[in-house]
């Protein structure tokens, strides 16, 4: 099923929040983004399908040999998740600044396939790609926990997103990745513990000194959230890491409002410049 057109059959102007404000889902005669998703996951498990990347037909929306040879295991830093030589439990950057989070999970670097995936996940409301990049999340964390032969944290939360950014994207790509992982791993998760109190602009064109400013203040635990938090291990889950800016702000508001701990598991991290 295409995108909504305006015309016949357009998206009507009332809209339903669901999940504690985490999607929004369009009233239209189909409940285009809802069905439109529920029917290709179906779909997906009952017919053979293309690869999302080299388009070969199979059973899966990633094709074995293109997740070995686009999502393989990279060696990074434990704290900022940045693709290094070794595995190190800081690079030189998190030893002069160390981030809020203890620790960074990633799936994979933002670059081919992955920033084209998910662009049109995020942007084009392709909805139907949650799970498959949810997937490689939750292998990543699963990959994670046993080399640590630690539990999960005790509650997932994703990244939110400001009420207008929402209206626009009809959905929060964070929680879509967060409740999918959180099945996975067996950890509760929760859309309604962390608030984006301010609307910031797009971030995506700003340098990592604008990301700073535009952040400030940005993120809250509201009151009858913060029993859920109390001494608790916290993940935080967003989908692309870049400068760290949005990571460290939700990161630290979790901290003020009681989390014991927090780690982050991101899909993709951008890779250093030097290393682009």
């Amino acid at each position: 099923m295409g995108p909504c057109r305006r015309g016949g059959g357009a998206l009507r102007q009332r809209r339903i929040v669901g999940h504690a404000g985490q999607y929004i889902e369009p009233v239209s005669p189909h409940r285009v983004i809802a069905a439109r998703t529920a029917i290709a996951q179906r779909a997906a498990q009952a017919v053979p399908g293309q690869c999302e990347v080299c388009h070969r037909w199979g059973w899966a929306r990633l094709c074995t040999p293109c997740r070995l040879r686009f999502a393989a295991a990279r060696a990074r830093c434990a704290r900022c998740g940045l693709a290094t030589g070794t595995h190190l439990a800081a690079c030189g950057a998190c030893l002069l600044a160390p981030p809020p989070s203890q620790r960074t999970v990633v799936a994979v670097d933002y670059g081919f396939p992955w920033n084209q995936l998910i662009g049109r996940w995020k942007f084009a409301a392709h909805t139907e790609l949650s799970a498959m990049l949810a997937d490689l999340l939750a292998e990543a964390v699963r990959h994670d926990l046993a080399l640590r032969d630690l539990p999960p944290p005790e509650l997932i939360v994703p990244v939110p997103l400001a009420p207008e950014r929402l209206a626009e994207r009809g959905f929060n790509q964070s929680w879509e990745i967060a409740r999918r992982v959180a099945r996975q791993v067996g950890t509760p998760a929760h859309a309604g513990v962390l608030e984006r109190v301010l609307s910031t602009a797009h971030q995506i064109r700003l340098t990592r000194a604008e990301r700073e400013r535009n952040l400030r203040a940005a993120f809250t635990v509201p009151a009858a959230a913060r029993g859920r938090l109390a001494a608790r291990r916290v993940a935080l889950v967003d989908d692309v890491l870049t400068t760290g800016a949005t990571a460290r702000e939700a990161a630290q508001a979790l901290l003020r409002a009681g989390a014991a701990a927090v780690e982050l598991w991101v899909l993709a991290r951008t890779p250093a410049p030097a290393a682009a």
